[in-house]
Order: C-alpha cells, then sequence, then structure tokens
C-alpha cells in the first residue's frame, strides 16, 4: 500500500517534510515510510500489552499505525507546537485515536510513565540530546524494571557507535529494509536494543 492510501485508511494526514524549525540538535519531521513501519508491525516485536514511546513523534504517523496494527497503546512526544497541534488534529479522526496520546515535550526533560516498555525513534535529533534521553530511559528502567525495547530505524553511524557503549543495551536484533527502497543503503534498518 502507498504511503496515501495508509493515511486514507487511518484517517490521518502525516505525509511531507518540514523542516520549519530544524537546527543542529533537533532534525526535521519525515515520517517513518509506511512499508518500514509495515515491517515492524508484522514482526511481532510490538504486542497489544505493549505501550510504544515516539521520541519526535511529527504528525503521528508511527503512533496511529503500530497502535492501529499491533493494537499497543502509544505515546507520541513532539517537541515542536505547530507540528504537535497536527497530530492532535488528526487524533480527532483517527481510527485508533482511543490508544493512542501525544505530550508536546522537549525529549530530555519528559520523564517516561513506568508503563512504557517499547521505545522507537527515526533520527529525531542529535547525539547530544540522545545521550540526556537514554538517561531519562535509565532512570525508568532503575525507577521500575522492566523489559524495554528500543527501536531505531534508520540510524547514523554516530548514533549506533553510542548505543554500542550504553551498559545497559543488549543489541537484540535488526530488520532489514533495504530491499524496500533502491540503492541498498545499509542505514534501511530497525535496530533493536533491549535494556
Amino acid at each position: 500500500m502507498i504511503e496515501n492510501e495508509w493515511d486514507k485508511l487511518l484517517k490521518i494526514h502525516t505525509t511531507g517534510r518540514d523542516d520549519s524549525n530544524a537546527d543542529q540538535y533537533r532534525y526535521p519531521y519525515e515520517p517513518t515510510p509506511y512499508s518500514v513501519l509495515e515491517r515492524l508491525g508484522n514482526s511481532g516485536w510490538i504486542r497489544k500489552e505493549n505501550t510504544l514511546l515516539d521520541y519526535g513523534c511529527g504528525k503521528g504517523r508511527v503512533d496511529f499505525f503500530l497502535s492501529y496494527q499491533t493494537r499497543c497503546r502509544s505515546i507520541g512526544i513532539e517537541y515542536n507546537e505547530r507540528i504537535y497541534a497536527k497530530a492532535v488534529e488528526n487524533k480527532e479522526t483517527a481510527i485508533s485515536a482511543e490508544r493512542v496520546n501525544f505530550i508536546v515535550v522537549n525529549a530530555e526533560q519528559f520523564s517516561l510513565p513506568v508503563e512504557v516498555d517499547c521505545i522507537y525513534f527515526f533520527n529525531p535529533f542529535s547525539l547530544e540530546i540522545l545521550r540526556k534521553v537514554m538517561a531519562r530511559i535509565r532512570e525508568s528502567y532503575y525507577e521500575k524494571p522492566r523489559r524495554m525495547q528500543l527501536y531505531f530505524y534508520y540510524p547514523s553511524e554516530e548514533y549506533m557507535a553510542y548505543l554500542m557503549t550504553v551498559e545497559e543495551l543488549t543489541f537484540l536484533d535488526e530488520i532489514d529494509c533495504r530491499d524496500l527502497f533502491s540503492g541498498d543503503n545499509p542505514r534501511e534498518r530497525i535496530v533493536i536494543f533491549e535494556l
């Protein structure tokens, strides 16, 4: 199914890129391709009993799609108020809206709810912010130890090098997505870690 068809089915509007508030720390809004989300949704990693946290949720595509596909609960956080408003607007019409919530907040200041056990990243911010976010994730884990999985789509070498040094993280698996796009880009994958 192509991008617009999924948007239509889910009754949301998430297409298009937005660079308006991007800087060296916070990257542009660019939705994860639905073909990649289908791979993740069909992988069996995320289930009905999970609560997914989506960092840099943008207009909410990941949240609406995965809560529709897997029946999980989802929390999207977004710092850009204008884009956050689009996510809230989508929630008014989306078919999986009752399982999705959005919060407008800076990622590094967000304290994770203890029910969060799955976390999704599509390069939302710089390594500097990721380090602070990982400290928040670890805090939540130590507050209530639980199995937590982190999904990194299209990770940079910088992200990967850092993640391999985080003591509490264990590499679990990788979902290869290179066949979905032309060019055989090695970054076209979802790397899964467990805390």
